[in-house]
């Protein structure tokens, strides 16, 4: 058994403010990948609503995500989430059970 965390995050945006969010979710590309932690992470937009943002993430351990979410840069771009998101975001935590590549 892996220790690894497959993390899916589903962020829906208001209406006026996806271009926002997605540049928001974007900064925090290049520092949660250069964290000792993240296996990859890698941000997506729905091709069918482009209010829908979806963060794939892979992380070495729960501990390496809980830390992660204490990064000053995360904490900044979450306060902003309830002026940018039209609701809650949507977490999937799940493992990987087949063998990677």
């Amino acid at each position: 058994m892996t220790d690894t965390l497959t993390l899916i995050a589903r962020l829906t945006a208001k209406p006026d403010c996806a271009a926002m969010l997605g540049e928001a979710l974007q900064s925090l590309v290049s520092p949660t990948r250069a964290e000792a932690g993240s296996i990859d992470y890698h941000l997506h937009r729905d091709n069918h609503d482009p209010t829908v943002w979806i963060l794939y993430e892979n992380w070495r351990s729960r501990a390496d995500l809980d830390a992660h979410f204490e990064q000053p840069y995360t904490k900044a771009v979450m306060a902003r989430f309830p002026d940018l998101l039209a609701h809650e975001m949507e977490l999937t935590f799940c493992t990987m059970t087949s063998p990677r590549p």
